[in-house]
């Protein structure tokens, strides 16, 4: 009895159906004579015979069914990754698979782990990775100095009304640079930007446009602000495979290969048409001197006059400053050529991750580590700018423009015009949190990445459109792309900008200043003696001696009382004389 049950239990399924196929139960089979077995068999019989032998009946139905559980997992493994090649499931994609059989259910959601569970067994199928991790910004620590500062007032100046420093809390280099985001930050819609390259170039357009910037259309220029995950925009340099090279800009090949070499931060400056002098940054600390690139762009009037005054002699350096010279400048307006390393520092160096831009007439006075953490990382902000210290309307700036004779009129009121016909309204409280409508551009504090890559190539192309008053065009740019997306600009104070750069005059205003000013002599000479005289004693840096001020008697004012009575006895003495 026992022998037959061991006999019904280590059948396959497939007998056991074939025996009810036939309408004959198990219990009911007829007695039948059976043949001699065959080795093989008397083989498996003798296997199965041990293993019964060694183990109890419960175990080895266990094993049994271990077994055939195992090769349903693997059938189940191979028919769920043919599902998974014929149904792709993206990253962030909210559809989920699921597969039943025989009651098991498997579940493959997207961007997640898996488990298959078959009785008691449990397994985990990885799936694909996981979609690439933003910077989200941070939070200094409770009571950190920088939490709880705050702006004082201004000095109450009377003979000073203009604009000023304030204070602003860094932190220190070391702890800035710690803070340093590993992952790029998050660029809303906006995932993949290539340039637009045009050769021949066709400048059929309405107006505006140039062979460096392209000539496009009032329709491409519409279709460039309907952001979309992937998009294709005009971004200057055209006219060549690779910026700096037959493009207008053009750069020497060893130039172009260590720009490409900075992969971290740059500083980037330009003085066209010997405007300016080199102002060389002060308190950098040494990690950014090693660190940090810091690239000034002249074009070949500015090199021929540093080296006139021997400021550039054979090296490349000036200072801390990398002098890099610029070939076939593509505009006549000096203004304009620096607009291109100003608004494109992503293109001239393509895999630098922050730029910080400064005027060629500012001095850099903080480390820029400090300014980037403080402006952009602890804001969790991608692009910052400090708004105009006094205007903050559109309308205001641009006749301001005109009164100081910055551009042509006509072509300022033309933008203008063009602008206010795609809805520019004057700013008022309605923009909040937007806190101004006019930045104050000679700092530029930016990530690269492709959100902020596209409001300088959109805010380029206006430039290269309208007037080069990049102050004019900034707030339609970012209008328009704040529209669609939730990507905003970190508008921080003048006063602040003025903590850490320091404003120069140009070459032509100390020029003025040098000719209106009386010829200096130092040291000065000593003023003429008398012959009765007595002799004199000169101070600590002409005579060498040290110097001991005599005591000085002090006089004592007289009490009120005192100076009453003398003021009755003149009265008296002026009567008497009169009198007389």
């Amino acid at each position: 009895m026992t022998g037959g049950s061991l006999g019904i239990r280590s059948g396959s399924y497939g007998s056991l159906d074939k025996q009810l196929q036939n309408g004959v139960l198990p219990t009911q089979v007829p007695t039948v004579i059976r043949s001699k077995p065959s080795k093989m068999f008397k083989e498996k019989e003798t296997l199965v015979h041990w293993i019964c032998k060694l183990a109890g009946r419960k175990k080895v139905g266990m094993l049994l069914l271990c077994v055939i559980s195992a090769a349903v997992f693997v059938w189940v493994l191979y028919v769920g990754k043919g599902d998974d090649s014929s149904n792709k499931n993206y990253p962030g994609s909210p559809l989920i698979n699921s597969l039943q059989l025989n009651g098991l259910h498997t579940t493959y959601p997207g961007n997640q782990t898996s488990s298959l569970i078959i009785g008691e067994a449990k397994e985990s199928q990885i799936m694909p990775p996981p979609p690439p991790s933003y910077f989200l910004g941070y939070t200094l620590p409770p009571g950190h100095p920088c939490n709880i500062f705050t702006l004082p007032p201004p000095p109450a100046d009377r003979k000073r009304t203009g604009p000023r420093p304030c204070p602003v809390c860094y932190l220190p280099v070391e702890e800035a640079v710690a803070l340093m985001p590993k992952v790029p930050s998050f660029s809303p819609v906006l995932k993949d930007l290539t340039y637009i390259y045009e050769e021949p170039l066709n400048n059929e357009t309405e107006f505006g446009g140039s062979d460096f910037g392209g000539y496009p259309t009032l329709k491409q220029r519409d279709d460039s602000y309907d952001i979309r995950e992937s998009m294709s925009v005009h971004c200057g340099f055209v006219k060549g495979r690779k910026p700096g090279h037959g493009t207008g800009f053009d750069i020497d090949d060893d130039d172009l290969l260590d720009m490409e070499q900075c992969n971290g931060v740059v500083v980037g400056s330009a003085i066209f048409g010997a405007f300016d002098d080199i102002q060389q940054p002060t308190n950098i600390s040494e990690y950014s001197k090693q660190t940090v690139c810091f690239y000034m762009f002249v074009d070949e009037e500015t090199e021929a006059d540093l080296k006139r005054n021997g400021n550039l002699v054979n090296s490349k350096k000036i200072g801390i400053w990398r002098v890099v010279v610029v070939h076939n400048l593509p505009y006549t307006d000096d203004r304009r050529n620096g607009k291109i390393p100003k608004l494109l520092p992503h293109r001239l160096f393509p895999n630098a991750r922050f730029s910080l831009w400064i005027d060629g007439k500012l001095e850099l006075v903080v480390d820029p580590y400090q300014i980037l953490e403080r402006f952009l990382w602890r804001k969790n902000a991608t692009f910052a700018i400090s708004r105009h210290y006094k205007r903050f309307d559109l309308f205001v700036e641009a006749e301001a423009n005109k009164a100081a004779g910055k551009y042509d009129n006509a072509s300022i009121d033309f933008q203008i015009d063009f602008y206010k016909k795609e809805g520019l309204t004057p700013y008022s409280e309605a923009k909040l949190p937007i806190s101004s409508d006019v930045p104050e551009g000679c700092v530029i504090i930016r990530e690269h990445v492709p959100i902020s890559n596209l409001f300088t190539c959109l805010w380029f192309n206006e430039v290269d459109r309208f007037t080069s008053r990049d102050q004019i065009s900034f707030s339609t740019v970012r209008d328009k792309i704040t529209a669609k997306t939730n990507w905003t600009v970190n508008m921080f104070l003048d006063c602040e900008r003025r903590n850490f750069v320091v404003q120069r005059h140009h070459k032509s205003v100390l020029a003025q200043l040098a000719r209106k000013a009386p010829p200096a002599v130092y040291p000065p000479p000593p003023p003429p003696t008398l012959p009765n005289d007595p002799p004199r004693v000169f101070s600590l840096e002409t005579s060498g001696e040290r110097v001991v001020n005599s005591p000085v008697r002090k006089v004592t004012p007289r009490r009120g009382r005192d100076r009453r009575s003398g003021s009755r006895r003149r009265r008296k003495a002026v009567r008497d004389i009169d009198s007389s």
